[in-house]
């Protein structure tokens, strides 16, 4: 009985791990259930150097703007003082919270929604005390806004943009000859078709125009309305 324990045992660790492996090579269920965390290895993804939080604003037909980040029950803060939406960074739910809220409110219909990335630097996050220790400079921190994701009348998908990070990332690629010579001569881990019938890809010595980037002064918005409540 304790070896067909054992044997139990053994061929479900087993095989956990090697569907979680499977969901995060093909990307299958592996954000469907809180309990993927488990099994799925991605536990060392580390820590960034950026502070983000996640605005939702709807637009009316009128041409009115109207916070749709929390509705009107408050604030869901499940960890900490940070809403719930910002934990959310790969965006999964923000469409089923901005729905949530116009399901909750009395509102003229929605032309579509905008979903806005806010980031800034971590170091910002310091006391001013501690602040005036490690630097000599003030401190004056900046915000950095992106559109993420826009949402038509019926909170379809309309426009589905990069996360800050991955920008970043994308930016150091472009702007490191060494990066692109490694990408050239390196090949991938994991192949899941014939290479040798793929067409070669005509390169560009061309590169991108960049993006002007926009900042501005923390602070909250002053021309958002809030729906009423039902």
């Amino acid at each position: 009985m304790k070896l067909w324990l054992a044997n139990l045992v053994i061929v479900s660790y087993l095989g956990a791990m090697g569907f979680g492996l499977f969901s995060n090579v093909m990307g299958y269920m592996n954000a469907s259930h809180p309990a993927m965390y488990f099994v799925v290895w991605d536990m060392f993804c580390g820590w960034s150097a950026y502070e983000n939080r996640i605005h939702l604003v709807g637009e009316g037909e009128s041409g009115t703007y109207y916070d749709l980040s929390s509705g009107p029950w408050g604030e869901f803060t499940p960890y900490s003082d940070i809403g719930r939406r910002h934990y959310d960074y790969n965006g999964l739910n923000l469409k089923n919270i901005s729905e949530n809220v116009l399901a909750h409110t009395s509102h003229e219909p929605m032309a579509r929604i905008y979903v806005f990335e806010e980031n800034w630097a971590k170091k910002y996050n310091m006391p001013d005390y501690i602040w005036s220790r490690l630097y000599d400079e003030p401190k004056e921190p900046r915000s950095y806004f992106a559109i993420r994701q826009v949402l038509d009348s019926n909170s379809q998908i309309a426009l589905s943009n990069a996360c800050w990070l991955s920008r970043c990332s994308q930016n150091d690629f472009v702007n490191n000859p060494r990066l692109q010579r490694e990408a050239q001569s390196a090949s991938p881990y994991y192949t899941f078709d014939n290479a040798s019938k793929r067409k070669p890809a005509s390169r560009s010595t061309s590169r991108p125009k960049e993006e002007k980037t926009v900042f501005q002064d923390q602070k909250e918005p002053d021309n958002l309305f809030t729906p009423a409540g039902n």
